[in-house]
């Protein structure tokens, strides 16, 4: 409903009121934006006369983002929609031009062009909201593998048994939580027994579980759901009810956390905890509503549990969009009282598609624990992502092995659970034991534990690299798998990080490189065989300048415009030999919008100092002169601890960012954000995740590329991956041998033809004739007529032929002569054309052309806001 303007003025000016049950949407009838009011601009508008221009009503605030508010418009009749044009989005660009109107001595011109200024001028923001989809990380209902043990024998006590009986649980699924206790692999698990016996259970704490819904009816749950902090943005109802047949996906991941010691079902790892419902992946919602999500209850909630993104087919590059950007910021920087929200993600479980997560925006940001995950034997899952930006590991399925946890239902457990998607909510778990312990952790403090606590697993795996601050680090595995009384211990004595730093370098453009705000590509430097290096230095000035002491995350914004994105690779390697891979060849991955400003990230150079020379290196896995491509440009962003804590600020989102070169922040309003719907769900978790035995012996990217012969057939070592190409190449082959086999055969029955027969009748000719007419006679010849055919010369001619081409004779003589192909290549130069400049008309080797970057940008498929330009469809 419409807030009346006397309560608006009341609730901008009392805050804490803000936190309102959001309004139920309405898509089919109004068209909804977020409208961003700047109160303090000068000359400016109220939020109430900026609204009436626009003709739009206020709705209510977007979510927690201060002077951020949902409006919304009817929707015009179906006679007013026949173009894509937006009524509302229209009138601001109307008013822009207004504002940009030089004043005359009119008085009313004077006021519409002042008014439209001060408009203008209050509105930093305005982007219209269409649903879209949100991917669930979970796996597919697998059956379970059937029990072979004789029934008439009692099995022998377990060691999950036996910790059963000495802290009094009695849930009969326990047993099977091998998460928890692993009788085969006992050095596998995520350990949290021995804190339980500690006295920590995660009392106190708040996870909110940002998923499908929340079956708050479990008797698992029940006890443990935190209604007030719960809501469900699909259908905008309070209760995070889960109503479709496969809406069980948050229900299973909270059970993980925070199942009661009972006798329903398993335990969770905090399970004295409080778990919230958030319900936003069953249907599609709008960039308001994700962002209102991920601060939802911000200041009860310290973690927020999110097992979905972009689809993990190794073909997606997506993020999230400035809305969702700004409410991670502000649960970063406001949440929790100032501590800071902590975001979990899962990493995705697309690596059997070639998919790494730092192609996720969710995954590869500063703010996320991104979690990747091992098996019940300690191995690799052949579905779980690497990437530069994965931080720890968590147990989940593979190996014979699911996750065994509540689901949908009164009293109802799985075992079928697994992904990346249930290695998450047990990292939640963790860090809910921690936080019981020590409530005065930051996000960052959380973070820190994870890269000075995780425990290495598999130390012969060639995957695990040495960094420069001492601690080994793998694509696969981060800094190591997530233990919980190794952590909690850990957290007890932990000293508190100061507070963040960071700085953003200027961009280096290559060869005039450009990039619109339209994501048109223009200049930059070819990406060649070799490759592409490029190096920017840092100094220690840089860092006293930007309160800077000690290294965590970085950022690696590229500009790349290349015609099969998937073919690049980009790697970075610090002033200290450090190289972090945060791009390796995605096969399936062939879109041609390049990577327009993407930014990379990578947590391998915690604690190093960044003083140096960094370089970057931009290869092209396949020939470039088939899909290639240009480097523009690159940058860097670099986030620490501050040397001074009281000098140290809070970052704020740009308004405007990922243009080449970098944009000054002015306060013009971006291209509005056009929301995009995700297809659903993840089906490309195989059915055998958690069957499939898993890895300890392969990097997760192999250092070089493979390289081809690149002889007379360059393209033959790949004939044999390719059977359409090997059979085309075979029967070129053999065409050939059969027309070369044909010409030699002809041309000797010819020449013993020639010494033996005579002419026919008809062809009498004197030899004075063929003497003063050589041209004309050899022309008719039947000879002449078979090197015609192949495009050569016979031997009677090649003498003379070569001598009068030597005597510099012109090549129209030749070519009447009958010289076929390629006639003149003892010419030193081509002749002249009838204009008198030289005209080539053949050449060996064609000159490489140069990418054409606007041709290319007006045929290709325009990219989303976020990157992709292929993955994302709109929302019915």
């Amino acid at each position: 409903m419409r807030l009346p303007w006397v309560l608006l003025i009341a609730l901008l000016a009392h805050h804490p009121v803000l936190g309102l049950t959001p309004a139920k949407r309405s898509y089919f009838t109004h068209n909804y934006y977020v409208l961003e009011h700047d109160p303090s601009a000068n000359p400016g508008a109220s939020l109430e006369e900026t609204a009436r221009t626009l003709g739009v009503e206020v709705v209510e605030r977007a979510g927690e983002l201060r002077n951020h508010w949902l409006v919304r418009a009817v929707k015009p009749d179906l006679a007013a929609r026949s173009d894509d044009s937006d009524p509302v989005l229209n009138v601001l660009e109307n008013l822009k031009a207004r504002a940009n109107v030089v004043e005359t001595h009119l008085l009313l011109r004077s006021e519409e062009t002042r008014h439209a200024r001060a408009v203008v001028s209050s509105l930093k923001y305005l982007s219209r909201q269409t649903p879209r989809q949100r991917i669930k990380r979970a796996p597919p209902p697998v059956r379970p593998p059937q029990d072979s043990s004789d029934p008439t024998q009692p099995p022998p006590e377990t060691l999950a048994q036996r910790v059963a009986s000495r802290l009094g649980i009695q849930d009969p699924m326990f047993p099977e939580q091998w998460h928890l206790v692993n009788n085969d692999y006992p050095e596998h698990m995520m350990n949290a027994t021995p804190v339980w016996e500690m006295g920590f259970t995660g009392k106190g704490v708040i996870s909110s579980l940002v998923d499908d819904g929340l079956d708050y009816t479990s008797e698992d749950l029940k006890d443990n759901f935190d209604a007030e902090d719960s809501y469900d943005f699909n259908d905008h109802e309070k209760l995070p009810t889960p109503k479709k047949y496969d809406d069980h996906h948050g229900t299973r991941c909270a059970g993980q956390i925070a199942a009661g010691k009972n006798n329903a079902c398993g335990v969770g790892i905090a399970y004295q905890s409080k778990v919230a419902g958030v319900r936003i992946l069953s249907g599609p919602i709008s960039d308001v509503d994700e962002a209102a999500a991920l601060n939802y209850g911000f200041q009860n909630v310290s973690i927020y549990s999110c097992s979905w993104g972009p689809p993990d087919n190794g073909q997606s590059m997506e993020g999230p969009g400035y809305l969702i950007k700004k409410a991670v910021v502000n649960g970063i920087n406001n949440g929790r009282g100032g501590k800071g929200s902590i975001f979990v993600f899962a990493s995705g479980n697309g690596a059997a598609n070639g998919d790494q997560c730092n192609f996720d925006g969710y995954t590869n940001s500063i703010y996320s624990v991104t979690v990747s995950a091992v098996d019940s034997k300690g191995l690799h899952p052949y579905y779980s992502e690497p990437c530069a930006a994965n931080m720890i590991v968590a147990y989940s399925s593979g190996s014979g092995k699911h996750i065994v946890t509540t689901d949908k239902g009164k009293n109802e457990c799985t075992s079928s659970h697994g992904g990346t998607s249930a290695a998450a909510p047990n990292a939640v778990g963790v860090f809910a034991l921690a936080l019981e312990a020590r409530p005065d952790l930051s996000w960052r403090d959380i973070q820190y534990l994870c890269v000075e606590n995780a425990r290495m697993i598999n130390p012969d795996d060639p995957d695990w690299e040495p960094t420069a601050a001492g601690r080994p680090y793998s694509y696969k595995y981060g800094f190591g798998v997530l233990d919980a009384y190794q952590y909690v211990k850990a957290a007890q004595t932990w000293l508190l990080v100061k507070p963040q730093a960071w700085f953003e370098t200027k961009a280096i453009q290559l060869n005039n490189g450009t990039m619109d705000e339209d994501e048109k590509y223009s200049g930059g430097q070819f990406i060649s065989n070799g490759g592409v290096n490029s190096t920017l230095s840092i100094t220690k000035q840089m860092l006293v300048d930007n309160n800077f002491e000690k290294l965590e995350h970085i950022n690696v914004r590229v500009w790349i415009n290349h015609t099969c994105r998937g073919d690049v690779e980009v790697e970075i390697v610090s002033p200290n030999g450090i190289k972090s891979v945060l791009a390796k060849k995605r096969p399936s991955d062939r879109a041609d919008t390049g990577y327009p400003g993407w930014v990379f990230m990578s947590v391998k150079h915690w604690g190093e100092n960044p003083v140096g020379d960094w370089t970057i290196s931009i290869t092209d896995s396949n020939k470039p002169q088939e899909n290639n491509g240009t480097f523009l440009g690159w940058n860097m962003k670099f986030w620490g601890t501050s040397i001074d804590p009281a000098k140290a600020t809070q970052y704020e989102v740009p308004l405007k960012e990922g243009t080449l070169p970098l944009p000054e922040n002015a306060p013009t309003p971006p291209t509005p954000t056009t929301s995009k719907v995700l297809a659903k769900p993840t089906a490309l978790l195989p059915g055998d995740h958690g069957t499939a035995e898993g890895e300890n012996t392969n990097p997760a990217f192999p250092s070089g590329t493979p390289t081809t012969d690149m002889g007379w057939f360059p393209d033959m070592a790949n004939l044999v991956s390719n059977q359409k190409w090997f059979f085309v190449a075979i029967g070129a082959v053999v065409l050939f041998g059969m027309g070369a086999g044909i010409f030699f055969w002809r041309r000797r029955r010819v020449a013993r033809l020639s010494n033996y027969t005579t002419l026919p009748a008809g062809d009498d000719v004197s030899m004075s004739a063929l003497s003063s007419h050589r041209g004309v006679a050899r022309s008719s010849r039947p000879t002449k007529e078979l090197y015609d055919a192949f495009g050569e010369v016979s031997d009677d001619e090649d003498d003379e032929d070569e001598t009068r081409a030597l005597r510099g004779t012109h090549p129209r003589d030749r070519v009447a002569a009958g010289l076929g192909f390629h006639s003149g290549f003892l010419d030193d130069d081509e002749p002249p054309s009838a204009g008198g400049h030289p005209t080539p008309l053949y050449q060996d080797e064609p000159e490489r052309a140069e990418p054409h970057h606007e041709a290319r940008q007006e045929h290709s498929t325009p990219s989303s806001p976020s990157g992709s330009g292929e993955s994302w469809e709109h929302a019915s």
